[in-house]
C-alpha cells in the first residue's frame, strides 16, 4: 500500500513543476506550455521516485523524452535536482543556452536530443536491449506524445520490442488528445488505442495521468514478468492553467501575467 506521504511530497513536486513552467513562460515568452503541464505529474513519479538517473544508489536508469517540444517540464525537473539555476531560465532559446526549444546535448542529463517526433521508442530499445546484454539491472524509460503515435516508426519500434522480450523498457503515452493545432482525433484518430499496443503483445495499462496514486500504482507493476509495458496516460493538455486546459492553443503560446497569476495562486506550496 502506498503512504499518503510519498503521494503528497510528489503531488507537491509536480505542482512545483508546473509554477517553474510558468515562470518560463513569463514576460511574454512563447513556449510548449500545454503538453509540458500535461506530463507533470508522470515527469514528477518518474524523476523524483521512479528512475535512479545518477547511478548512486543503483546502475543508472534511462529517460528518453520522444515528445521533445514538452522539454520545459524536464528544465523544471532539472532545476529540482540543482543541475540549473533558476536563473537560467530567462536564458531559454537564447544563442548558447542549455535550455532550448528541445532537448539539447548540452544540458545535464540528455542522452538523445529528440525534436523531431518518432525516434524515441526506437532509441530506447536500442538502450534497454544494450541493458540486458550488459546484465544491468537498469530500466529505459520513453515518454511519448498521442500524436506522435501517428508516426510509422514508433509502430516498427513496437513491433520489435516484444521481439526481444524487453522486460526493462517502459513505454508512456501522454494522452491529451492534441497535438500542434487541433485535436488528435480530428488528424488521424488513435482508437482503440489500448487495444492495437495489446495486439503488438506490449504489456499494457491506462491511467488517469494526473491521479499520482494511479500513476505510483502501475509502476509498481513494472517490470512485467514477460516483454515491454506500455502506459496509456489519460491527461489534459494545459493542465493547471484555466485559460489553456484542454485547448489547441496551448501547444505553443505565450500567457498573459493574469492567466499566469491566476495559475500560479492556484498552485501554492506550503
Amino acid at each position: 500500500m502506498l503512504e499518503p506521504t510519498l503521494i503528497q511530497n510528489l503531488e507537491t513536486r509536480a505542482r512545483v513543476l508546473r509554477r517553474h513552467i510558468l515562470t518560463m513562460a513569463s514576460n511574454g515568452q512563447m513556449i510548449h506550455i500545454g503538453g509540458s503541464m500535461s506530463i507533470a505529474d508522470l515527469m514528477a513519479a518518474l524523476f523524483f521516485h521512479f528512475l535512479e538517473l545518477e547511478g548512486i544508489a543503483r546502475p543508472k536508469d534511462h529517460f528518453i523524452l520522444s515528445k521533445g517540444h514538452t522539454v520545459h517540464a524536464f528544465h523544471a525537473c532539472l532545476a529540482e535536482f540543482g543541475k540549473v539555476d533558476l536563473n537560467e531560465f530567462s536564458t531559454l532559446y537564447q544563442k548558447g543556452t542549455r535550455l532550448a526549444g528541445h532537448p539539447s546535448l548540452k544540458a545535464p542529463m540528455v542522452e538523445f536530443g529528440t525534436g523531431s517526433l518518432g525516434h524515441g521508442l526506437s532509441v530506447g530499445i536500442g538502450i534497454a536491449l544494450a541493458e540486458r546484454l550488459n546484465g544491468r539491472g537498469a530500466k529505459t524509460v520513453v515518454l511519448m506524445g498521442d500524436g506522435e503515435l501517428q508516426e510509422g516508426s514508433v509502430w516498427e519500434a513496437a513491433l520489435c520490442a516484444p521481439r526481444f522480450g524487453l522486460e526493462n523498457l517502459l513505454s508512456i503515452v501522454d494522452r491529451n488528445g492534441f497535438q500542434a493545432s487541433r485535436a488528435v482525433d480530428d488528424v488521424l484518430p488513435l482508437s482503440p488505442l489500448e487495444e492495437k499496443w495489446r495486439s503488438f503483445r506490449w504489456n499494457t495499462h491506462v491511467i488517469d495521468g494526473h491521479d499520482m496514486g494511479a500513476i505510483l500504482d502501475v509502476l509498481a507493476k513494472f517490470p512485467a514478468d514477460k516483454g515491454p509495458t506500455v502506459i496509456i496516460a489519460n491527461t489534459v493538455k494545459g493542465k493547471g492553467v484555466p485559460a489553456l486546459e484542454g485547448m489547441a492553443h496551448s501547444h505553443f503560446t505565450s500567457l498573459e501575467d493574469q492567466h499566469i497569476k491566476e495559475a500560479l495562486s492556484m498552485m501554492e506550496v506550503e
